[in-house]
This record gives C-alpha cells, structure tokens and sequence, in this order.
C-alpha cells in the first residue's frame, strides 16, 4: 500500500510525501495488473500513515481466511451451482446479478468480498429496477451468493441476510380477449417473410393453446407432440405436462418446414436458447404493436390459458398442473379472482347475509315501534286530605 498526497491549487508543493501540506491524503494498491485509489478521508499525515497500518494489520489479523476477490468468489460459486445441476435460465439470473455487483464494486473501490458491508449492500439494492416478484427473487439470489460466501468462511458474516424484501404487489391480470387474439394472428399472417409468418403464427397458437412459456415454447422438440397431444417436462419445475392440441395449433406447427429432420420447430438448436428467446420476443413485439395490442406480452398468453380454464369451472389442482407449477397454491395466489367456484361460493354467502340481516331487521322492528304506557298515579280523595291536614 502506498500512501500519497494530491495536490490542489493554491498549493505549490510538488512533494506526493509532503508532511507539512493541507491537501487530501490518498492510499494506493494493486490486486493483480489493475491499480486501485481510495481517500483515506484526512489531511494528517501522521493520521494517515496510522490509518494505514491498521486497514493493512486488520486485513491479516481479522480474516479467518483470505478473503478472495469478487470476480473469483462469483466463478466459484456458479462452479458449485452447476455441479448441483442447476437450469440454464437459474443461472443466467445467477450471472445477472454478478455482472451488476462486479460493476457496482467497481464503481465504489471494492476489491475483496469482505469489502461488503451492510451499508453498501443496501446502497447496491438500492440502484435495482427491478420491482415486485423480480425484485424478491434478485434479493434471494444475492442471499445465497452471500451465505455461499460466509458458509466458506471468506466473510465474517452475512450482511446480505439482514437486508429486508420490499413489498410485492401482485399487478391485475386481464387475460387477451378473442377478438384480441385474432388481430395478433392475422398481424402474423401479414408479415413480410413468409417462413418467419408461418412461424410465428404457429409460435402464438402454442402458447396460447398450452399455456407453455416462451423459452419451453421456443426449444419445442417435433417428437414431444404424439398422437395430437404435447408432452413436455418443463424447463423451470421440472414437471411433466400433457395437455391435447386443437387442429388448428397442429395444422400450423405442420406448416413449418422441416429441413433436413430438424428436432426442433423454432430453434436452430446451434445458439443458446436465451439468444433465440429474445429473437422471438422482439418479433413478437412488432407484431403486437402492428396488430394495435401493444398490452399484449409473451406470457399474457399463459395467463389467458389459465384464466379461460379456470373461468370455464377447471379445478385448481388441473389448472396447476397444465401449467408445471410444483404446487396448486402459487395458481391459487396468481389467480384467485378467476376462480368460477370460489366467485359463485362468495355470491351466494354474500346473499345469505342478505337475507340474515332482513330477519334481524324484521323482528327487532315491533320492539322499536312498541309505546311504553306508565299508568297515572290516582289523585287522594278529599277525606284523606282532611286528615293529612289536622294530623298537620
């Protein structure tokens, strides 16, 4: 570590060790070819050499072991995880949290993974965008590095555990209409290159029909689709789907051509299936706004699968597992107001209510209305007047 003034005007001394000088004082180290500057945050320099000392005796003294740097603590930990057999779609969400990490520290002078505290890490979530659902499961995923890290005693302890999840507001859902869905389909139709036109309308017919999402949609192999019906285990959960095609949806995913026996329907199979997600997101996105929906997103295609089910009187338990989810509770959350049963069931408790309160009212109405008659009190007769007064 070397300790170092920089001057600034009026000063004219050009002594980087001058003792006697008022300007700010500075410390400089190198981890590896890159070169860090941090202020010490006095001008004393008696102070500063102390304050050197000490950072450099705390960093030997208070360390249980040596702290690694940032970017070889994130490389371990996505190592570890894909020995756990962790998704591809787990692990890029892994990498984007680690790519706004290194640069946050980056941007605040912080080296090593025992440079976090508490403090900085709140000043970290605090740059987040990400709002609601994606916000919690950020927040999660920075946990985890954290404990990862304390669990191999590179840190002291897990400043990442006492960060508090913000509030998670559940936005409405309202579903695609069919008029909607058909402009999206006939904006399909009418796109410039026919290939990609065959493709997309197939794309939207089988997410609409199976309630996929777009990632398990776009890696769609030709041999999970068997005697009318699609089969598939699902990318995210891990569970198995079954769910039976109209005509329609098999007629447009004939249309596409198979070249050479391709396995997949919209998938080279040659980039990785991120690239080819966010290909398809942007195609979609153009015909949503040529079709004049431009509220229409991927996944509203899911919703509506889901909703038109459930409005149709479909269980709950169903409904959870055409979609994959591993429990019925997070389709019962997601989509309560849709619920047929539940609606009619708080109807009709509703009316009940009604008719409770109605013969409350009628009965306690005579006790209202009922006059209470206090009796006169007779008035003495003139004799026994007479004889009060000569008692007198």
């Amino acid at each position: 570590m070397i300790v170092w003034r920089r001057h600034v005007a009026p000063c004219e001394s050009i002594d980087r060790c001058d003792p006697r000088c008022g300007c700010p004082i500075y410390q400089e180290f190198r981890v590896g070819a890159k070169r860090f500057r941090k202020t010490l945050k006095t001008r004393n320099w008696q102070k500063a050499l102390a304050d050197a000392r000490r950072i450099e005796l705390e960093g030997f003294t208070n360390k249980p072991k040596p702290s690694p740097v940032i970017a070889e603590a994130t490389e371990k930990f996505l190592a570890d995880a894909q020995a756990r057999d962790l998704k591809e779609a787990s692990l890029d969400k892994f990498r984007l949290v680690f790519k706004h990490l290194q640069a946050f520290a980056a941007d605040k002078g912080l080296v090593f993974m025992s440079d976090f505290d508490l403090s900085n890490l709140r000043e970290f979530r605090a740059t987040w965008k990400n709002q609601n659902e994606s916000a919690r499961v950020k927040l999660g995923n920075l946990k985890a590095f954290f404990r990862f890290c304390h669990e191999a005693n590179w840190i002291q302890a897990n400043h990442a555990s006492k960060i508090k999840p913000g509030k998670v507001i559940d936005p409405v859902i309202i579903p695609l209409t069919s008029e909607e869905c058909q402009k999206i389909l006939k904006a399909c139709d009418e796109h410039s290159h026919k290939k990609n036109a065959k493709r997309l309308r197939a794309l939207v017919l089988v997410m609409r029909f199976t309630g996929l999402r777009i990632r398990d949609t776009v890696t769609l192999r030709r041999d999970s689709i068997q005697n009318g019906k699609l089969f598939l285990r699902t990318a995210k959960t891990g569970q198995d789907v079954w769910c039976p095609l109209p005509p329609e949806v098999t007629k447009a995913l004939d249309a596409i051509p198979d070249l050479n026996n391709h396995p997949y329907y919209f998938w080279s199979g040659k980039s990785k299936p991120k690239a080819a997600v966010g290909d398809y997101q942007r195609a979609l996105q153009k015909v949503f706004t040529g079709a004049g929906v431009p509220r229409a997103y991927p996944h509203l295609f899911r919703h509506t699968f889901a909703t038109q089910l459930l409005q149709d009187g479909a269980s709950v338990q169903s409904v959870a597992a055409l979609l994959g989810h591993s429990k019925s509770s997070m389709t019962e959350k997601r989509y309560s107001h849709w619920i047929k049963g539940r609606q009619e069931n708080l109807e009709l408790e509703v009316k009940k209510s009604w008719a409770n309160l109605g013969s409350a009212h009628e009965e306690q109405k005579p006790e209202r209305n009922a006059v209470i008659i206090i009796p006169k009190q007779k008035k003495a007769a003139p004799e026994a007047r007479t004889r009060r007064a000569s008692h007198r």
